[in-house]
């Protein structure tokens, strides 16, 4: 075979095997996602309480009970609730065309696209239905979520902007002056930041920066990344109160970054291609700026990314502390008052975050590092 032909079989080859790598991923998470949703529903299930009178609060009575168990399938046995909740969540469920059965996919409550039409159901497409608030006047949790998801990235992606720049800046300077004072300084604190809960450092900063230095540094106590006027006629971006839950939330990661830039670090200066580098006469600055930056960062990179899953799971106390109006703070809201079905399609959506999140560094990973797709 000559080189014109061997070329195209090998990229075939490496493309193939890239599908095969993506699919096998998806499959991993598409089980994963299956388990959470039925170790969800079963705890949500077998926890005390009546879902028909907790959506009905105090103003029920028999003939109410009786229509909101048969309307939501309450009244069925716990494996057929099961099923039906299952037919909610999927894109492509089937839709009752009888008469005087539950229906699992109400049109009137769903945007569907019929795929295929039979005698006593439809096969369709459509959004997963995350079912309604028992608390808040039947709310869909779709609409729930998606109001306060977008603070909880916000907050997310501020700590990891403050634990990526700061935690890659001590981190290469606890290298280049390794054992020294500094260095010995810098383990210290990031031991103990990787140490202490969250939710003590949301109180300490809290305290701390917001009330007791509240006049130097102007910051509140709590507060979210929108405030209404105090004659509250309009809502504003407060952009001082992200400061501190968004410290807070990066403490843990600023430490990891920094522990592993430096041993990263420290590994790629005792490489061969920087002993020449340096036999050369190339400046210090020119020799981590070309040479070994690039390549001790691949790991720095690729952690950090999943620590952003992590996140949107870690920051339940800080928003709550903070009073932050994210999705963390709308589950402990929601375990306050049993409301069910927030907290079920809140734990599913981060928990599919949290696996699609990390698929996409694995596959990031094997492109940076070309010996993990070998392996």
């Amino acid at each position: 075979m000559t080189i014109n032909e061997i070329i195209p079989y090998i990229c075939f080859v490496t493309a193939i095997d890239m599908i095969q790598n993506v699919l096998q991923k998806l499959g991993y998470g598409f089980f994963t996602l299956f388990g959470v949703i039925t170790v969800v529903f079963l705890l949500f299930n077998v926890l005390p309480g009546d879902p028909a009178r907790m959506l009905l609060d105090q103003r029920q009575d028999s003939a109410q009970l009786t229509a909101i168990k048969k309307k939501y399938g309450f009244d069925k046995p716990l494996t057929t609730q099961y099923v039906y909740y299952l037919n909610d969540l999927s894109p492509v469920s089937i839709h009752s065309t009888s008469n005087g059965h539950y229906t699992a996919l109400e049109s009137e409550k769903y945007n569907t696209k019929v795929i295929l039409s039979f005698e006593s159901f439809n096969l369709v497409l459509k959004y997963p239905y995350l079912r309604q608030s028992f608390q808040k006047n039947g709310k869909p949790v779709v609409n729930i979520i998606s109001e306060t998801l977008p603070n909880t990235a916000v907050l997310a992606l501020s700590a990891i902007g403050i634990a990526l720049l700061i935690g890659v800046l001590f981190g290469i300077l606890s290298a280049l002056y390794k054992d020294s004072y500094f260095d010995r300084i810098v383990a210290v604190i990031s031991t103990i930041g990787m140490s202490v809960p969250s939710f003590l450092s949301a109180i300490v900063f809290a305290w701390v920066f917001g009330f007791v230095l509240q006049k130097y540094t102007h910051l509140n106590m709590t507060g979210s990344l929108y405030e209404v006027d105090d004659f509250g006629e309009g809502v504003f971006l407060q952009w001082k109160n992200l400061i501190l839950p968004a410290v807070v939330l990066g403490i843990r990661p600023l430490a990891v970054v920094i522990q592993l830039m430096r041993s990263s670090l420290l590994d790629v200066l005792h490489q061969d291609y920087i002993r020449t580098a340096k036999a050369k006469g190339l400046s210090l600055f020119r020799i981590l700026y070309k040479h070994a930056l690039k390549n001790a960062l691949n790991p720095v990179i690729t952690a950090i990314s999943g620590w952003f899953a992590s996140m949107l799971a870690g920051a339940v106390f800080v928003e709550y502390i903070f009073n932050w109006n994210g999705l963390g703070k709308e589950i402990v809201d929601a375990l306050n008052t049993l409301d069910q079905p927030v907290i079920m399609g809140a734990v599913i959506v981060i928990a599919s975050l949290f696996i699609l999140i990390n698929i996409l560094v694995d596959l990031l990973y094997g492109w940076l590092d070309p010996k993990v797709r070998l392996g």
